[in-house]
């Protein structure tokens, strides 16, 4: 019986060993990984510098359209029955501060 408990246990102890000592999937050195987190690091660095750019260029540098550059078209703004909140629409101050002036 003791020899049976010894063997299993020197089994386990074996089995242990061994995958302990596997490489589960990283078969990289440590320098290589630290070189890649820096180049990730600078990529990241890059892109977000970029996108940055980009959003101050569209928010800054384009003009924005105005409402009378849209032509009046018979199909806009339809009004069948009044909204709960008045004659003008939900977001349109223009019409709000106007009909509030009056």
């Amino acid at each position: 019986m003791s020899q049976a408990l010894t063997r299993s246990v020197l089994r386990r102890a074996e089995m242990l060993r061994s995958v302990s000592a596997r490489q589960m999937s990283s078969s990289s050195s440590h320098a290589h990984d630290v070189e890649e987190t820096i180049k990730w690091r600078n990529v990241t660095a890059v892109a977000i510098a970029g996108c940055l750019a980009l959003g101050v260029y569209n928010f800054a540098g384009v003009p924005h359209h105005q409402k009378h550059d849209r032509p009046d078209y018979p199909y806009l703004h339809i009004r069948n029955k009044e909204f709960p909140w008045g004659p003008c629409g939900l977001f349109e101050w223009d019409c709000k501060n106007a009909s509030e002036a009056k």
